[in-house]
């Protein structure tokens, strides 16, 4: 059969997925990575925050889908442009980082076209040793090889109250939300 003869859809589907292929399994690379969070006090003000610590994998399942984990430092993380409310955040009303270091999220399998179009990308989350199913939504890549050469933009909202970060809050609203610009480094082997 001539190419001429294939469905346009067919031929889609063909690029998209030669397109997503190429990330087989790699190490998020966190010197080209971000990972941070935004607060909306009860006056409207927005408090933006990062976690400058963390690290990732995207591993190759085997049978054409991808899985992404990602363990971000709660003891590291920053508000930025105040060193109190860094304390604080990290204290026990919200992270409680000296007893949850750690801050984890396991996608659900996918397939490697999600990070072409965009979609979302529910997972398991773990915050301070409660785990929920959450939702994060990819936002459709700018390139053709998402994550290798341009980075993969994801956001989530969760609600800080669902992992038992009640405190303060009546000055800080309930919703927390995630903003990842992922790049890949190298791919494992």
């Amino acid at each position: 059969m001539s190419r001429a003869g294939l469905h346009p859809c067919v031929l889609l589907v063909v690029a998209l997925l030669l397109v997503a292929a190429p990330v087989r399994a790699a190490e998020i690379d966190p010197l080209q990575s971000e990972v941070g969070f935004s607060l909306v006090t009860r006056w409207g003000e927005v408090v933006d925050g990062r976690f400058p610590v963390f690290n990732g994998h995207l591993s190759d399942l085997g049978d054409g889908r991808q899985q992404v984990r990602l363990s971000l430092s709660a003891a590291d993380v920053e508000i930025l442009g105040s060193l109190r409310h860094t304390h604080l955040t990290r204290g026990r009303g919200f992270f409680e980082a000296d007893r949850y270091p750690t801050i984890t999220f396991v996608s659900d399998p996918f397939f490697p076209a999600l990070l072409v179009e965009g979609g979302a990308l529910p997972g398991v989350l773990n915050i301070r040793d409660v785990q929920r199913r959450e939702v994060f939504t990819t936002l459709p890549s700018a390139c053709g090889r998402p994550a290798v050469d341009c980075p993969v933009l994801a956001a989530g909202i969760i609600d800080r109250g669902d992992y038992g970060m009640t405190r303060w809050s009546f000055a800080i609203g309930r919703k927390v939300r995630f903003q990842l610009r992922i790049r890949a480094g190298g791919e494992a082997q």
